[in-house]
C-alpha cells in the first residue's frame, strides 16, 4: 500500500448488510484518517450502528470488506480489539459498586494496565471526587463519562462512541462534548455516531452522512459547509434586493437568514450581484462567503427536512 494509506485507521469498500429483504447498509465505502473526531451522522435507522458492528467484527457483512489498522477482515476474521474501545450501547455497571470499583472489575477482566490507570482515567473524565460513590448515585452525565472511562481502559488507539449524549440534560451534553473534543485533540481517533446535527458540527472535524444505509457525502465539516456557491448579503433594501436577485439567470435561490440574504449563485458570477443591485439603486453594505449550518446542508443534499435529526447550529 502507498504511504497515504498508512494514515487510515478504517477503510471500507462496498460494505453491505442485509437482513432478509431489508438492506441495513448498502454498498458503503468510506475512510477515516488517524487522529481527531470523525462523525457518522444520520437519522435513527440510517445504518450507523450496523456499520460500527461490522467494523468491529461483531456483525458479519453480507458483502464488501473492512480494512482496520491496515488489516482486512470481512466478518470471518476479527480486528485487533486490544487497540479499540467502544460504547455501542450503554455499558452495564454494578449499581452498588463505586465508579472506581467498577473500572477495576472490568480492568481485571480485560487485563488492562494497573491501578494507576484507573486514577488517570477518573481524572480524565472528571470523576475523581465521585470515584468512591456508588454507581447508582451518579447522574446520567456522570454515568456516561464513566462509560467513556471504561471504553478507554487499555489506552486504545481507536474509540467508538455510539450516541453518547442520548438522554442527557444540556449540562450533561456539554460535559460529554467537551470530553470528546479533548480526547480527539490528544491524537486518538474517535468515531462519534450521532443523529444530533449540532453535536456533530460542534465536535467533529470530519463526517460521513448516511441515509437509508447509503453514504450521501463524506469530508471535512468546514469544507462541506463552506460552499462557494452561497454568499451572505446585507443591502440598503433587502426585500427589494431579493426580488431583483431571484430573477437573475445565474442565481439559483435567495433566502432570508437572520436579517441578511443568503444567495445561491455560481462562483464565477458572485461579483455580478453587486452590479445588478447597484443598477437598481440598491447598495451592498456587507458581502461574505456563507458557512451554512449542518441542518441546512443536510436539506441541500437530501431535499427533505430531517425530522429525526435535532439541534441546528446557526
Amino acid at each position: 500500500m502507498g504511504q497515504a494509506s498508512t494514515n487510515l485507521v478504517i477503510h471500507t469498500e462496498h460494505l453491505t448488510k442485509r437482513y432478509g429483504d431489508i438492506v441495513a447498509v448498502d454498498n458503503l465505502s468510506f475512510s477515516v484518517q488517524a487522529g481527531g473526531v470523525f462523525g457518522l451522522l444520520g437519522p435513527n435507522g440510517s445504518g450507523k450502528t450496523t456499520t460500527i458492528g461490522m467494523v468491529l467484527g461483531l456483525v458479519q457483512p453480507s458483502g464488501g470488506f473492512v480494512r482496520l489498522f491496515d488489516n482486512p477482515h470481512s466478518g470471518a476474521g476479527r480486528p485487533d480489539l486490544r487497540r479499540i474501545g467502544a460504547i455501542v450501547e450503554s455499558p452495564t455497571f454494578y449499581p452498588y459498586l463505586s465508579g472506581r470499583a467498577n473500572l477495576r472489575y472490568f480492568q481485571a477482566i480485560g487485563s488492562h494496565g494497573g491501578f494507576d490507570e484507573i486514577a488517570r482515567l477518573l481524572k480524565l473524565v472528571d470523576l475523581t471526587d465521585a470515584a468512591d460513590r456508588p454507581y447508582h448515585t451518579y447522574s446520567l452525565g456522570m454515568k456516561q463519562r464513566l462509560g467513556i472511562a471504561y471504553a478507554l481502559l487499555g489506552d486504545p488507539d481507536l474509540l467508538f462512541l455510539d450516541e453518547p449524549t442520548n438522554g442527557l440534560d444540556p449540562a450533561g451534553v456539554a460535559e460529554v462534548r467537551d470530553l470528546i473534543r479533548s480526547l480527539g485533540a490528544g491524537g486518538r481517533t474517535i468515531i462519534l455516531s450521532s443523529h444530533l446535527l449540532g453535536e456533530v458540527q460542534q465536535v467533529c472535524e470530519r463526517v460521513a452522512i448516511l441515509s437509508h444505509g447509503r453514504l450521501l457525502v463524506q469530508g471535512n465539516v468546514d469544507d462541506l459547509l463552506r460552499t462557494n456557491g452561497v454568499v451572505r448579503l446585507d443591502t440598503t433594501d433587502n426585500a427589494a434586493a431579493a426580488r431583483i436577485l431571484v430573477n437573475l439567470p445565474f442565481v439559483e435561490r435567495v433566502q432570508q437568514d437572520d436579517g441578511n440574504l443568503l444567495v445561491n449563485v455560481a462562483a464565477d458570477h458572485s461579483w455580478e450581484l453587486t452590479k445588478a443591485l447597484a443598477l437598481d439603486g440598491i447598495y451592498v453594505a456587507e458581502l461574505s462567503l456563507a458557512q451554512i449550518s449542518l441542518e441546512r446542508y443536510f436539506l441541500e443534499i437530501t431535499g427533505e427536512r430531517p425530522h429525526e435529526l435535532q439541534g441546528e447550529v446557526a
